[in-house]
Parts: C-alpha cells; sequence; structure tokens
C-alpha cells in the first residue's frame, strides 16, 4: 500500500499533536499507526528506528519519523514526516511563548502540567518495557547492559561516553562473531 505524502504529512500532524513527552513515548503511538492500524512498518523496523533514533544526534520523534518516512515515501516522505510531526508543537510553542508569563504560576496550569509529566512517566516505562522485550536477550547482552548502568549510575561516565563506548564494544564483538563463523 503506498500513501500519498500528504496522508503522511496529515498523520504525523497527529502523531506530533498527541506527541507529549518526547521521543520516549512516540515508540507506542508509531507501533499501533504504523504497524498495528496501517501494517505499513513491521515492529522491528521501529524498534531498530527507535535505536538508531536515540543514537543520532537531534530530536528522537523527529529522527524516527524521518526514517518512517524514507521508507514509505523516500526523501521527501522523510521530509513531509519530519514537517507534519513538528508542526504542532511548533505553533503550540510560539502559542504559550507568547502567553506563559501570565499563566506560569497559575494553579490549574501546574495540575495539568504534573498530570502530563506522570502520563509521560507511564509512556517511557511503556517503552522500556517493549524495547525489553523485544531485544535479542543473549549473555552478551546482559553483559553490555550491566556495564552500561555500572558506567553511567555508578562511575558517573556521561550518557554519551557510554554510548560510543559500547557502541563500538558492539562493532568488535559483531565483527568476531562473523569471523568466528557465528550468526546471531
Amino acid at each position: 500500500m503506498k500513501i500519498s505524502l500528504l496522508k503522511l504529512f496529515l498523520i504525523f500532524i497527529k502523531i506530533g499533536a498527541i506527541l507529549l513527552g518526547g521521543g520516549y513515548v512516540i515508540l507506542p503511538i508509531m507501533q499501533s499507526e504504523f504497524s498495528e492500524k496501517r501494517k505499513l512498518v513491521t515492529q522491528e523496523e521501529l524498534v531498530n528506528y527507535f535505536a538508531l533514533s536515540q543514537s543520532l544526534p537531534g530530536i528522537i520523534a523527529a529522527n524516527m519519523t524521518m526514517f518512517i518516512g524514507y521508507k514509505l515515501r523516500g526523501k521527501f516522505g522523510a521530509l513531509s514526516a519530519m514537517f507534519g510531526v513538528i508542526f504542532v508543537p511548533f505553533w503550540c510553542i510560539v502559542l504559550l511563548a507568547s502567553v506563559l508569563g501570565k499563566f506560569v504560576n497559575n494553579t490549574y496550569v501546574q495540575g495539568a502540567l504534573w498530570g502530563v509529566g506522570v502520563g509521560v512517566v507511564a509512556m517511557i516505562i511503556l517503552t522500556t518495557r517493549e524495547i525489553w522485550q523485544k531485544s535479542n536477550r543473549t549473555l552478551y547482552f546482559y553483559i553490555i547492559f550491566l556495564l552500561s548502568l555500572i558506567s553511567i549510575l555508578i562511575m558517573k561516565i556521561s550518557p554519551i561516553q557510554t554510548i560510543i563506548l559500547f557502541s563500538i564494544s558492539g562493532i568488535l564483538f559483531k565483527s568476531f562473531q562473523r569471523k568466528r563463523g557465528i550468526n546471531k
């Protein structure tokens, strides 16, 4: 099923309008919209796009939408998807910036933001669970997972340095597997 650039743009406008919490909550939304509802992208592809989006500079949600847009309609699909996902948030920021000073101390506004924050935490937990379930959990996976936690939480190594370090170790590990003839 081929999707038009306009339809792609409109789908991502809808996603951008409900994407509270940024890139970590986009996976369940994309899964619902593109894997379950429209069957245009597999769940495995979405998890891979999500992982790639996290490892690239920039906004996770915008990166992920560009991967999906590119898969569905090439370069123009990537642009259409990216502009769609940022359209509503951009105009909301412009609007909020113009009136924020008047409402920042309002009890109702603070309550609404607190409620959104709690919802975002729930979505992040859901995304973490989805990625964990779809991960290829081998002994090497658990070793890297534990070493990553130790490096960030105990040794206080920056997340960027940790990502670079374990990306290199993953490349070396896969190269070693390939040389030994192990396909996992």
